[in-house]
């Protein structure tokens, strides 16, 4: 256990000390992902590496210190940088934890079909793929692995995070109703709009978000930061309802919704949760009612209908690795004519 603890110290001081070059290569500490004391983010680091049920954090650390890392102008640098990055990933992937990544395939059902992209992008159209899934279908895994093949960008929980910025807004007040982020209690059920709110509340809710809810304020200063980044990056965007978002400003995308059957992903969440099968019932169907009624509501669609996507996936049938695959055929990279500008 010891070395174990010695191990995940060193590979997570290798992340704090990729993320500080990262920053200093390109000038400024501004923005930086970590910003507390080297020793207490180090522990930290390592301590997630422990954790199934917490990994996500360090997935969206990683995944900003390599967004940045593309930006570098200097070739031999950047490709210097993201070759300790993969070697950092490769060796956090082969952790017990792994991500939680335990995979949801179906040996019986596996099976792999081609698919194509036709004339999608034209030329200095940038790649974005738009990416919803059920909780526990491994759609996170599949989306930041397929970031990572196609080496472009990958937004989740930090693109609510920049909105919540822009809008001044304490992230200690407000929660993410819509992410796949939960109390470790399972049955909490209600949202924050649910919660009732006296009248003073509202008036000064009505002032500062210029009549709009919290909820809407959010929504659509998200909508107005995801249309600027598909004008100037390649990426990939979890949920958000980033596909009609797009579509309703024009903007070339690709729309894949990942899922799997319910009994499937309820084994999955159990083992990565550490739920039992009740907890795990209960959260399943709780986080798809969410999901489906926000989607709803702001898309006048209906979350996971297959008319509303490029592409359906059913993640048991593919695991991670076939469903990064599948995606991988029908972006078809001879077809993408990517930006000059994209380096």
């Amino acid at each position: 256990m010891k070395q174990h603890r010695e191990e995940r110290i060193a590979l997570a001081t290798r992340i704090y000390e990729l993320d500080g070059e990262v920053y200093r290569c390109l000038g400024s500490n501004l923005g930086r992902v970590f910003t507390g004391k080297r020793d207490a983010t180090i522990e930290e680091l390592a301590r997630l590496m422990c954790s199934s049920e917490k990994s996500h954090y360090l997935r969206s650390e990683l995944a900003l210190i390599s967004n940045m890392a593309r930006t570098i102008q200097d070739k031999p640098t950047r490709a210097r940088l993201m070759r300790e990055y993969d070697s950092i990933l490769q060796e956090v992937e082969s952790l017990p934890t792994s991500f939680g990544r335990v995979d949801i395939l179906d040996e019986q059902m596996a099976s792999l079909n081609a698919a194509s992209l036709s004339d999608r992008f034209g030329k200095g159209d940038h790649l974005v793929i738009c990416i919803g899934r059920t909780y526990g279908s491994a759609g996170t895994d599949i989306g930041f692995a397929l970031a990572d093949a196609l080496h472009i960008n990958y937004y989740d929980t930090e693109i609510f995070t920049e909105v919540l910025e822009r809008l001044e807004a304490e992230q200690d007040h407000v929660s993410d109703f819509v992410s796949f982020s939960h109390e470790k209690n399972p049955n909490v059920t209600g949202d924050i709009h649910d919660r009732k709110m006296t009248l003073k509340q509202r008036i000064r809710e009505f002032s500062r978000y210029h009549g709009l809810s919290k909820r809407d304020a959010i929504f659509f200063n998200e909508s107005d930061l995801l249309c600027e980044k598909a004008r100037t990056e390649d990426f990939i965007i979890m949920g958000r309802c980033g596909d009609r978002i797009l579509s309703h400003n024009g903007i070339p995308h690709l729309s894949v919704f990942i899922t799997a059957p319910f009994e499937k992903r309820v084994q999955r969440i159990m083992a990565t949760d550490d739920l039992t099968e009740k907890q795990a019932r209960k959260l399943l169907k709780t986080l798809d009612r969410r999901h489906g009624s926000y989607y709803n509501f702001y898309t006048g669609r209906r979350w996971g209908d297959p008319n509303s996507y490029d592409l359906c996936i059913n993640s048991a049938s593919y695991g991670i690795e076939g469903s990064v695959e599948l995606i991988k055929r029908m972006v078809d990279r001879q077809s993408y004519k990517k930006p000059a500008s994209n380096k």
